[in-house]
């Protein structure tokens, strides 16, 4: 029975639900639902109420190859670069400043451990999946991951996951204290930014009817069916590019019109599609492979944390030359390190409403560039 279909996606949603739920009216509300719904789906797996790794459905590989770039489509349809200009010169230097710094310590971080042991043959392919998620977020992380299908490797993807959360909330703390500790230390002028904010939690409350479903569904699978087409094109012309990349392009052209930014369900369904994939990646996650990481975890969390000292020291020195904004400095580093909505917070915590709108838009910044960099910097190493 547990290697049925519609058992198998009845306890993947199941799953989706379960995190959701706890992730809101439980103690576990400081958990991410994205590390909740992967902790869960190792679970059920080793406890044998689904197929594991080694017992794989032919589900897990259709959700690998369909939902999975189904989910970063829908995500980047919410990247408006045409208002990228309102974030001001001051924040997008500043974030600019930012992704260099990040793969300047995914470079260095890489030297402090014995990568080939921790990562073995996907090392590269880690190094880029780390470069596209602190240039902007998780879809960035996926995108990498998905191309050089580092998700099988359950483990090592959940040890860096798991990583990734953990430096990711407590970075949140550090950018908090950033304006007010560096104003004292090295006072700079208060750069004020224009520009009008549109709470996000109407996107939240998104309405769709059959039409916008269908169409959504229409627009997703048509651009996985040409990407993937002409992936194999290039492959056959001698040039390679990945689907991955193909789809982000295009999800980033489809994004810039007025038409496709108003069509509602993007947003929801791009974070059901992320759940998804994740329940399916916390499947792959069976305990012997698991305890064979787990000589390896204090590596992985020295290479996750040095990444992300370096991205902050090469930012933050620069800002003492050009004397920026650090609160600007410090939205522009959340904005890389945690995304769109971490920076958001940022800017409401630290009372800067001025830097709203450039902290939405700068993290909209990240989600287009960093499956770009991330692609750069794992050809970069080999992968």
């Amino acid at each position: 029975m547990i290697h049925q279909p519609i058992y198998i996606l009845l306890i993947l949603f199941f799953l989706i639900f379960a995190s959701e739920w706890l992730c809101r009216y439980t103690f576990l509300k400081h958990i991410s639902s994205s590390l909740l719904v992967i902790i869960l789906g190792a679970v059920v797996a080793n406890l044998g109420l689904i197929p594991s790794a080694s017992n794989s459905s032919p589900v897990y590989d259709s959700i690998f190859k369909y939902v999975a770039p189904a989910s970063i489509f829908f995500l980047l349809l919410g990247v408006n670069l045409k208002e990228l200009k309102k974030a001001g010169m001051p924040m997008l230097v500043a974030f600019i400043l930012g992704s260099i710094g990040t793969m300047l310590g995914v470079i260095v971080a890489l030297q402090a451990i014995n990568y080939e042991e921790v990562f073995g043959g996907r090392y590269a392919a880690i190094a880029g999946m780390m470069t596209g998620t602190y240039t902007g977020g998780s879809a960035n992380f996926n995108a990498v991951a998905l191309h050089y299908e580092v998700f099988k490797e359950g483990a090592i993807f959940t040890g860096v996951v798991v990583a990734d959360n953990i430096i990711t909330a407590i970075w949140m703390i550090v950018t908090l204290s950033i304006p007010v500790f560096m104003q004292k230390l090295r006072p700079h002028p208060r750069v004020i930014a224009g520009g009008e904010h549109s709470d996000e939690s109407d996107r939240e409350q998104e309405k769709m009817g059959p039409k916008e479903f269908a169409l959504m569904l229409g627009m997703v699978s048509l651009v996985i069916f040409l990407s993937d087409t002409l992936s194999e094109a290039t492959m056959k012309w001698g040039w390679s590019i990945p689907s991955i990349l193909i789809l982000t392009t295009v999800a980033l052209v489809l994004a810039q019109s007025r038409r496709v930014q108003k069509m509602p369900g993007a947003k929801l369904l791009g974070m059901f599609s992320v759940y998804l994939f994740l329940a399916v990646v916390g499947v792959f996650c069976e305990i012997g492979a698991l305890i064979e990481v787990g000589a390896h975890a204090f590596d992985i969390l020295i290479f996750t944390t040095l990444i992300v000292l370096v991205h902050a020291a090469f930012l933050i020195g620069v800002s003492l030359i050009i004397k920026a904004d650090w609160a600007i400095v410090a939205i522009a580093s959340q904005a890389n390190i945690g995304g769109a909505s971490t920076a958001l917070a940022l800017a409401k915590s630290v009372n800067r409403n001025d830097l709203i709108l450039s902290a939405i838009l700068a993290g909209s910044l990240g989600s287009g560039l960093g499956t770009y960099l991330g692609f750069l910097v794992a050809g970069f190493l080999g992968a």
